[in-house]
Order: C-alpha cells, then sequence, then structure tokens
C-alpha cells in the first residue's frame, strides 16, 4: 500500500506529537520523583532530628497514604476526573509544601501538611500515569519512567550534603513541589481530552469480587511501610553511616532505572506470573534485611532486589489493571489509592509501632507480609486460570 503525502505528513506529525509528550512527561516524572526522594529518604531523618519518636513518626507519614485511599472512591461518588479536578490537586499539592515548611516545630501541623499532600498526590500521578500508557504503551512507559528515578537519584545525592539544618529539606520539598505542578499543569493541557474520554466508561471494577487481587497488591505495599519510613533510621542504628545509607539508596534507584529501560519485553509477558515472582524477590529482600542489618555487602545485594520489587512490580502492576479494566483512570486511581494509599497508610503504621517496641523485627514482618501478598496474587491467578492471562495487550 503506498501511502500519500498527507498521509506521510499525518504520520510524521503524530510522531512529533508523540516526542513532544515524552520529553514533557519525562521531566515531570524527574521532578515528581525528586519530591518523593526529599519526601522518603530524608524527611523520616529530619523529623527524628527534630525530637519526633518512631510511632510519632509513622503516625504522620501513616496520613498522606490514608488519604490516598479515600479520595478515589469520591469519584464513585461523582466527583469527575477531568482537568480541573487535577489542577485544584496540583494546588493543594503545592500549598501542603509551602505548609511542610512552617511546620516543624508542631505535630499536628506536620500531620495538616501531610494529608493536604496526600490528597494531592492522590489525584497527580494516577492522572500522569492514565496519560503516559496511553501515549507510550506499556513497552516504552519505562524508558520515560526512569527519569524519574534520576530525579531521585539526584536529589539523594545532593541533599546530604546539606542536611545539617533539617529546614534544607523542607526547602528542597518547596521548590521542587513548585516545579512538579507547572509541569503538571503544561501536561494537563496538552492531554485534557484523554481523561475525559475515560468518564463516558461506566465503572467495571469490582473490588470485592477481585479481593485476592487487590489484596495481594495492597499488602506488597504494606510490606514496604518498613522500608520507605524507616530504611534510613534502621541501617544507621545499625552502625552504617548517612553517606553509605544514601550510596544504598542511589544504587537500588541505579538498578531500577536499569530496569525500567530493558523491561518492555518482559511486559510482553505473562504480567500476572511477573507480579508473583516480583513479590517473592521482595520478601526475600526484606528477610536478608532482617539477617544482615550492618552487612554492607548483603544491604547492596538486597537493594539490587529493588529492580524487581519496585520497578518491574510497579509497571506489571499498572500495566495489568491498564488492560484488565474499562475503566483505565479509575483503575489508576484505585491502584494509587488502596495499594500505595490503604497499603502505606497500614504500612507505616504497623513499621511505626514495630520499630518502637520490637525494632530487631522490623523487616522479619516485613518479610511476612510480602510472602502474604505473594500468596494471594497466587490465589488470584488460581481463579483465573479460565481467562487469558498470557496476553493482555
Amino acid at each position: 500500500m503506498v501511502l500519500s503525502w498527507n498521509d506521510y505528513i499525518k504520520k510524521i506529525s503524530i510522531l512529533i506529537v508523540q516526542l513532544q509528550m515524552s520529553i514533557i512527561l519525562a521531566i515531570f516524572y524527574f521532578f515528581y520523583f525528586s519530591i518523593i526522594g526529599v519526601y522518603v529518604i530524608f524527611l523520616p531523618k529530619v523529623l527524628s532530628m527534630a525530637g519526633y519518636g518512631a510511632s510519632d513518626i509513622g503516625i504522620i507519614f501513616a496520613a498522606a497514604p490514608l488519604v490516598r485511599f479515600v479520595v478515589p472512591f469520591a469519584f464513585i461518588k461523582g466527583l469527575k476526573i477531568n482537568i480541573a479536578s487535577f489542577n485544584i490537586a496540583l494546588l493543594i499539592m503545592s500549598l501542603s509544601s509551602i505548609s511542610f515548611y512552617f511546620s516543624l516545630d508542631s505535630f499536628y501541623k506536620l500531620l495538616f501538611s501531610n494529608i493536604t499532600l496526600g490528597i494531592g498526590l492522590s489525584i497527580v500521578l494516577p492522572y500522569i500515569e492514565v496519560i503516559s500508557l496511553q501515549y507510550l504503551k506499556k513497552e516504552r512507559y519505562g524508558k520515560v519512567r526512569l527519569f524519574g528515578s534520576v530525579g531521585f537519584i539526584l536529589v539523594a545525592l545532593v541533599l546530604v550534603k546539606f542536611l545539617d539544618d533539617p529546614r534544607v529539606a523542607l526547602l528542597y520539598l518547596l521548590i521542587l513541589t513548585f516545579i512538579t505542578a507547572f509541569i503538571g499543569h503544561i501536561i494537563a493541557k496538552k492531554a485534557a481530552t484523554i481523561l475525559e474520554k475515560q468518564v463516558e466508561h461506566l465503572n467495571d471494577i469490582n473490588i470485592l469480587k477481585d479481593w485476592k487481587l487487590w489484596l495481594g497488591l495492597t499488602l506488597m505495599q504494606v510490606s514496604f511501610g518498613s522500608f520507605y519510613n524507616f530504611f534510613t533510621i534502621y541501617t544507621t542504628d545499625h552502625g552504617v553511616t548517612l553517606d553509605v545509607t544514601i550510596y544504598l539508596w542511589t544504587f537500588g534507584v541505579i538498578v531500577e532505572i536499569f530496569m525500567l529501560y530493558s523491561q518492555g519485553s518482559l511486559l510482553r509477558k505473562n504480567l500476572l506470573l511477573i507480579l508473583q515472582l516480583s513479590t517473592l524477590a521482595t520478601a526475600l529482600r526484606w528477610f536478608l534485611l532482617f539477617l544482615f542489618p550492618s552487612s554492607i555487602g548483603f544491604l547492596f545485594f538486597s537493594q539490587s532486589l529493588h529492580a524487581l520489587s519496585f520497578a518491574l512490580f510497579h509497571s506489571a502492576a499498572i500495566s495489568y489493571l491498564f488492560y484488565l479494566y474499562k475503566h483505565k483512570s479509575l483503575a489508576q486511581q484505585f491502584f494509587s489509592g488502596i495499594t500505595y494509599g490503604f497499603g502505606a497508610f497500614l504500612g507505616a503504621l504497623i513499621a511505626g509501632y514495630v520499630y518502637e517496641f520490637y525494632p530487631s523485627y522490623l523487616f522479619l514482618s516485613a518479610t511476612l507480609i510480602a510472602l502474604m501478598a505473594a500468596w494471594f496474587l497466587y490465589l488470584w491467578g488460581s481463579s483465573q486460570k479460565g481467562v487469558n492471562n498470557q496476553q493482555l495487550d
């Protein structure tokens, strides 16, 4: 079939639009996950330096994911997933970063700041993920998403040199959030019609019917509560220097970047099997941290498993849900809210109390939770034997 000149022009125009969107999405991911780097790596340590106890830190960091869990249900009750709600979420996210900067002296101010940040985050990233999967498809998603991991690394390497004053981390959080909000607004304007079309779909997500799947995905994130909220404190309490701990975070993100770049061919395989195997790898990862908390070699090896337990698991999960459900935007909202929301809330809460009263068993508890996640994903797979999970195209 011979293409006309107009056909060639049309194809070139589409490629240019896709390239532009890929670049803008890469910039967004870079700054968004720079925020996550500050939030995950440094803020727990900042609060510890400011005199807050482990249970206080656990409660504060449990607030944002709890809100992320609640927000998706508002979209079922009538709130629209559109450019207006997205822009409001960007504004809330920005205002919460200002609030954080002036809240270090008060537990309740920090709690309020984290709640408002949770509201913003619960809408922003799922919106972007739908746009990314729509434009990039699952095979190219990782090559753009990896720029978020680069941002995560860079902020870790830079900020560790200036952490003498806790407010420095809060200033980074403030600046990076404003940049992210600006880029997010540009993306929303360029891709406003994507989510508008998604609203037309009826909700085909039945969490009670698919409870084994959702429980498995959620327990996976519950197990991460020990890592995201206490890894820096845990390693430094076992004699590992803060510099080495940052190198451990950085190494984990490097292998994450490698996996995001090269995972395209894997995501053409059985996505559910990938979820099951990466969950088992996560259980091994936490068990190694329990057994060898001060061994630099084993710490680095456990961090190498981040390629499976985060990068591959995350991409496989959002891709699996994207093709499993018709209401794709709501599926991503629920994935963010239920797993990264309620799962992270429960994980932070459990980790806070375990580390306060049974600190040596922190990652043993995470290991058991990850094994439970693997079991429920296996049960879900068994119940889907008659469904074609091999190829979700």
